[in-house]
């Protein structure tokens, strides 16, 4: 309905009809014209986005191995606070601090400095799915290729995560519509428009868009969401079969 509504023309828009009778692409123009820091923003939120897929991914693989398959004292422990801390809204009790840790750090109006504060927000989940993910992975396939005389470098990258990467799928799009969509953190931690990531601006693109502003804010909102529809689209297959093959197992 949005996709349809960003290409109608004025009658058609005010018009109780779901298909229109004329197509007018002139929004998209109207919208970067309007929003002259929209390929920025764009930029922006593809930086974040993308170093924060990449490092939680990472973290987790890494922490969801060592606490399935390797004895590490304390790993219980680690595990449980990280449980724990899913049952709080840490991104709005911990907002002041991490305002303040940017500050120190000089991170302020940096569109790569949201990376670290999401990265630490979704940690847990992350963790939590690839240990689930590595618990499904019986625990024969690792002895046997301990004793043929494989290390935890090859015994990582050659053999589990073949077996996981339908939980790796489940991380990536998880993490990705959480960064992408993110108003809070970018919206406290980054003041300038130019270092805003879309969600920020768009919240503030309703002015001066007149009679034409449904149609108008229709595009700028496909042109937002477009990415995170394409990237799901892409891997739903795989995100459906991690699911099922217990990402989500305690």
């Amino acid at each position: 309905w949005v996709l349809l509504l960003s290409v109608k023309s004025l009658p058609d828009a005010y018009q109780n009809e779901i298909w229109p009778k004329t197509f007018d692409w002139s929004h998209y123009a109207y919208a970067l014209q309007k929003i002259p820091t929209l390929p920025q923003n764009y930029m922006n939120s593809i930086v974040v986005t993308l170093g924060t897929v990449v490092i939680t991914t990472v973290c987790a693989v890494l922490a969801g191995y060592v606490m399935v398959f390797l004895q590490v004292p304390g790993i219980p422990l680690v595990f449980g606070l990280l449980v724990a801390s899913m049952f709080f809204p840490t991104r709005v009790t911990a907002v002041i601090a991490i305002f303040e840790t940017q500050k120190d750090l000089g991170l302020l109006n940096v569109p790569a400095g949201l990376i670290f504060p999401y990265v630490t927000l979704s940690l847990a989940l992350s963790v939590f799915v690839m240990r689930g993910m590595f618990q499904t992975v019986p625990h024969e396939i690792y002895d046997a290729a301990r004793i043929d005389g494989a290390g935890p470098v090859r015994m990582l990258a050659g053999i589990l995560l073949p077996m996981v990467k339908n939980g790796i799928v489940v991380v990536i799009i998880v993490n990705f519509v959480t960064a992408w969509g993110e108003y809070l953190l970018a919206k406290t931690l980054n003041t300038n428009q130019s270092a805003q990531t879309l969600p920020v601006v768009l919240s503030t693109a309703t002015g001066g868009m007149g009679a034409w502003v449904w149609p108008r804010l229709a595009a700028v909102y496909i042109m937002a969401i477009l990415p995170g529809l394409i990237a799901f689209g892409i891997a739903q297959r795989w995100y459906m079969k991690g699911l099922q093959e217990g990402a989500l197992k305690a």
